[in-house]
């Protein structure tokens, strides 16, 4: 889950953007199942959703980092201590609202949240293919942590490969190293993949376009969705199980997570924290637990189709809000009427389906990617090929834009 929210152990960075990120799909879920009644085209409304986000994160913010420290996953501290790291981490949440905020003003492109999670996965892969830290001892020979630096290494010094080809104890391997490369391609290969549907502006007779239902529809939100869940579940779990393994409740908490200290840190045993957990060695723990991990991969598929399926009609991309948008943005599809009936029947017989086979794909190269030791973890690399091609889609629609300005209404402008 470290993944997701950009977070990183024992820095300022322990929180990432969770907060901001929980706190941001909340309120769409609220305002998309329309609990509360919010319309985007307005700014008074748009203020006062961005301000209410605000006001959430920090929330969220004081609350993750009051549970953490009572938490003890910064050991036993004094109240002092928990008082200095607490406004550590405080502070450190504003400052990244903030930051986020700039790129949103137009201080940069897209958004910092999508640029904490790029920055977090590329760091990961780089580390795991250049990094010169040496590593190994015991069951392993003495190595450079990146794979890279340790193919290198081993060809200069004339030793064998073999330890290499797939680690025993969870460092970069060549493996990982071709999952990562496999999966990359995949994910831009399936971005290209799509159906489209032509379009005519009903006024400007001259413009026709095409209108494309990409295989990735609801793109990588439903891994987003699952991996935070699970994320929400070894977090709380580990939180009750730390705290409360000893009380009348402890039969019932081990049920959702129960844990032991296994080189100074808490991993989780049995209960529901131990499926949902992916596998931190790759390959090797695959093989050593399989049946824990087939279902881990059966949750994880699941719940992407789940959550792909929720997002069709809360994220406002089901066919008959994608229709209304077309018809009133002055669109049509040739050969039909200017309504809103034919054009929502049409883009019935395509959008359920590939919602449902993309959150299928999603879930499958995560677990896949997982599975192998993908470098950056599956989930960070769906995560940072869609954002690297939305930074494009972005740049693409600020210049069609250009060209034709009665788009913006339609596009989001």
């Amino acid at each position: 889950y470290r993944v997701i929210f950009a977070s990183a152990q024992g820095t300022l960075m322990e929180l990432g953007i969770g907060p901001i990120v929980t706190a941001g799909l909340i309120l769409q879920m609220i305002a998309g199942s329309n609990f509360i009644e919010v319309d985007f085209s307005n700014p008074e409304d748009r203020s006062l959703f961005t301000g209410a986000s605000k006001v959430l994160s920090m929330i969220l913010t004081a609350f993750q980092a009051s549970a953490y420290i009572i938490s003890g996953l910064f050991g036993n501290l004094k109240f002092t201590q928990s008082l200095i790291i607490f406004a550590q981490l405080l502070a450190a949440g504003l400052i990244i609202m903030l930051l986020d905020e700039m790129i949103q003003k137009g201080w940069g492109i897209g958004s910092g949240i999508s640029l904490f999670i790029l920055a977090g996965v590329a760091r990961r892969i780089m580390l795991s293919c250049f990094s010169v830290m040496p590593v190994g001892g015991g069951s392993e020979p003495v190595r450079a942590y990146g794979i890279i630096s340790a193919l290198i290494q081993t060809a200069i010094s004339g030793g064998s490969f073999d330890h290499l080809i797939l680690s025993h104890v969870g460092y970069p391997s060549i493996i990982g190293l071709m999952t990562t490369i496999g999966v990359f391609l995949f994910v831009i290969y399936a971005q290209g993949i799509r159906v489209e549907l032509p379009i005519a502006h009903a006024r400007f007779r001259g413009f026709r376009g095409k209108y494309p239902i990409s295989l990735l529809y609801v793109s990588n939100l439903p891994v987003i969705f699952a991996s935070a869940l699970f994320g929400n579940i070894y977090m709380w779990s580990q939180f009750l199980w730390n705290n409360y393994k000893d009380s009348a409740w402890a039969q019932y908490i081990s049920l959702l997570g129960r844990f032991s200290y296994e080189e100074r840190r808490l991993v989780p045993v049995g209960g529901l924290a131990y499926y949902v957990t992916s596998p931190t060695r790759g390959f090797i723990d695959v093989m050593e637990n399989p049946v824990r991990y087939l279902i881990y991969a059966g949750i994880l598929i699941f719940f992407c189709i789940i959550f792909s399926a929720i997002w069709l009609e809360v994220g406002g991309l089901d066919p008959r809000t994608v229709a209304k948008q077309l018809v009133d943005s002055g669109m049509q599809i040739p050969g039909f009427r200017r309504s809103e009936r034919p054009i929502e029947a049409i883009l019935r017989r395509y959008i359920p389906v590939v919602t449902i086979l993309g959150g299928l794909i999603v879930g499958l190269l995560a677990v896949v990617a997982d599975f192998f030791g993908a470098f950056g973890t599956g989930t960070g690399i769906l995560l940072s090929v869609s954002i690297v091609y939305q930074y494009y889609q972005q740049l693409m629609r600020e210049r069609i834009e250009e060209m034709y300005p009665s788009l913006r209404r339609f596009l989001g402008g």
